[in-house]
């Protein structure tokens, strides 16, 4: 267990009284040109340049039927959903996230585990990884509510503590992606310019932001800034692709109207080498099944 006290020097400002743009100070890619893993140098570059790397097909279609049925297990069992981890929708009342399902399902652990995975977190932070996060995200028909634009990062930092830009996240599809029902949106390059917003963070804020996002939460003026520097992406695919992001990069998702559901595995890889500290923004620490404290190298 990480039981690190010390202070590093905060270099992300953020949730002052007013937002404030800091240039990157932290690499994009972080191991040696020609470093060992899943992604090839072209790749590598492409993702420091633009914040991210689609995956045409992560996991197979025999794979995507497995975790599919794992993650609709979690989601009808009741005692998942009476557990702190699970996440309701506010209108429909239905599930809408199922966190650390790394610790509580042992398909999803190794998923984690799995070299095209964890991998390539290791190729891209250049490093043994933790798991700092993961859940399983369901956007069924009809009116799941979207996650708005934010940057993941300002959010570790603030309220968990991550000292640098040493993490990256993956989202798999376990449903198809569509153009319509909700998918991943990323403005490209925005992982080079931290946006560190305005505001305090209340106590508690989790319970509230895992729901809807209100602390960290960008300004129009800043988010018409970002989309008209780097425009918008928005990530389609079949059930098994997946997209991997930088900790920094700004994203979000729409609300899903139609009838076909959006629901993936999503896990963050953070470096050992940037254990959690003390928040840098928040006056307590986010529960470690939302924000891990334990820095064990995933093997």
């Amino acid at each position: 267990m990480s039981t690190t006290t010390e202070r590093s020097a905060d270099v992300y400002p953020t949730r002052g009284p007013e937002e404030v743009l800091i240039g990157r100070q932290d690499p994009v890619v972080w191991s040696e040109p020609g470093t060992p893993g899943p992604l090839w140098g072209r790749e590598l570059e492409a993702f420091d340049r633009h914040g991210f790397h689609p995956v045409d097909q992560l996991i197979t279609p025999e794979e995507v039927d497995v975790y599919r049925g794992e993650l609709d297990r979690l989601v009808a069992d009741p005692a998942v959903r009476a557990d702190e981890r699970s996440i309701i929708e506010p209108t429909s009342q239905e599930v809408r996230s199922v966190f650390e399902v790394h610790r509580i399902s042992e398909a999803f652990a190794r998923l984690a585990a799995d070299p095209r995975v964890v991998g390539t977190a290791r190729q891209i932070l250049g490093s043994d990884v933790y798991v700092h996060q993961s859940r399983i995200n369901v956007k069924p028909g009809f009116g799941a509510r979207g996650f708005y634009w934010h940057s993941d990062f300002e959010t570790w930092h603030a309220e968990d503590g991550l000292p640098r830009m040493r993490t990256v996240s993956v989202s798999i599809a376990l449903t198809p992606n569509h153009p319509t029902n909700g998918g991943l949106m990323i403005m490209p390059g925005s992982h080079r310019t931290f946006l560190g917003c305005a505001g305090e963070t209340p106590k508690d804020n989790y319970k509230k932001s895992l729901r809807m996002q209100d602390a960290g939460t960008p300004s129009d003026q800043a988010l018409s800034r970002f989309a008209e520097a780097c425009g918008i992406r928005l990530f389609t695919g079949r059930a098994g692709s997946a997209t991997w992001f930088d900790c920094n990069a700004m994203h979000g998702s729409g609300d899903n109207i139609t009838p076909y559901p959006r629901s993936n595995v999503f896990f963050v890889f953070n470096s050992v080498d940037n254990a959690p500290e003390e928040p840098f923004a928040a006056p307590v620490r986010r529960p470690g099944f939302v924000a891990a404290r334990d820095v064990t190298a995933v093997r």
